[in-house]
């Protein structure tokens, strides 16, 4: 393991004066991906700022938005009342992924900024754009069955078809979160949908945040209120196993009409896919499996399968279908 520093921050302006101080510094929550990949030589960060003592509070404001502070805990967040009643999506996103010990240490900044586990990342003998820019990729003609289907140039090879594997980013996604992130240069906010990059020419570049910039907390500006929301992950096994597909998905449905929608994938992409064609095919239309099947296929249009991945079209269409079907049909 490669030499570092380490030093425990007590509040955002801190971590940033020790981040800008340092030498390669990261960010350092929970520790459950990042410490692996300093045991894989994948990550050599020089100095560590731990952001764990930040806050962790977890709060629902009088206009129903909540508040997460970017140190709370996955168990914490998934546990929290105010987001069992108010935002169960994003209960049962978390509880869908990692085991328990995991969640147990896992911090919500953390769980947004974790990186790939595509196989050939963590190989550090296998050529990886992400981990050494211009390399080459692996997994383009290796064993890409768990790799992406969507945000792949239309044009030419992508550079990378790593996936994102967080469940709770893709809840997150559908619930229309927004990032509150501070820097040297001062305080931001970000809707989710925008902090993570698609490979483009810059594969190792995850997000969009500028040198030493820290996740602070995360907003949920509402409840979505009347909607009925359902999160489907369908994976090799039946626990502790990333998505090959999942469906984050929020359904309203008036007098046979859908007049409010909102959905997302994970499994299938660079990022948390959010589904804004699907969406836009399905919003004001009647409600129906055929209306869901337009809008399934609407939405992966334009994706482009590997040799080992092709499944995973068919594999998002039904997803999406059966789960706006069970929304529409559910009585309660």
């Amino acid at each position: 393991m490669t030499p570092f520093t380490y030093a425990r921050a007590t509040d955002a302006a801190h971590a940033i004066g020790l981040a800008s101080a340092g030498m390669q510094p990261r960010y350092l929550g929970g520790g459950t991906n990042l410490v692996d990949l300093m045991r894989e030589t994948v990550e050599r960060p020089q100095t560590l700022v731990d952001v764990s003592g930040l806050s962790r509070d977890i709060a629902l404001r009088d206009d129903r938005s909540l508040m997460i502070g970017a140190a709370a805990t996955n168990t914490a967040l998934a546990a929290d009342q105010a987001v069992r009643e108010h935002y169960p999506l994003l209960s049962r996103a978390i509880l869908a992924g990692a085991s328990g010990q995991i969640r147990n240490m896992a911090t919500v900044g953390g769980n947004i900024l974790q990186r790939t586990r595509c196989t050939y990342f963590y190989d550090t003998a296998s050529r990886c754009n992400k981990r050494v820019p211009q390399a080459g990729c692996d997994a383009l003609e290796g064993h890409n069955r768990i790799h992406a289907i969507l945000g792949a140039p239309l044009v030419g090879l992508p550079s990378c078809v790593a996936t994102h594997p967080s469940d709770m980013c893709v809840a997150l996604a559908a619930l229309g979160a927004i990032i509150h992130l501070q820097s040297p240069d001062g305080m931001r906010l970000m809707p989710l949908v925008d902090l993570h990059r698609l490979p483009e020419g810059r594969p190792e570049l995850d997000t969009v945040l500028s040198a030493h910039e820290l996740i602070t907390a995360v907003e949920l500006p509402d409840s979505f209120t009347g909607a009925r929301a359902a999160y489907r992950k369908i994976r090799d096994r039946s626990s502790y196993a990333f998505a090959l597909v999942s469906v984050a998905a929020l359904l309203e449905v008036r007098d046979g009409i859908v007049t409010k929608i909102r959905l997302a994938l994970g499994g299938v992409a660079h990022k948390p896919w959010r589904a804004w064609r699907a969406e836009a095919s399905l919003r004001g239309q009647r409600s129906s499996p055929a209306a869901f099947a337009h809008a399934a296929e609407a939405e992966l249009a334009n994706a482009m399968p590997l040799r080992d991945n092709g499944f995973k079209i068919e594999l998002a269409r039904r997803a999406i279908i059966a789960t706006l079907t069970g929304l529409a049909e559910d009585p309660a």
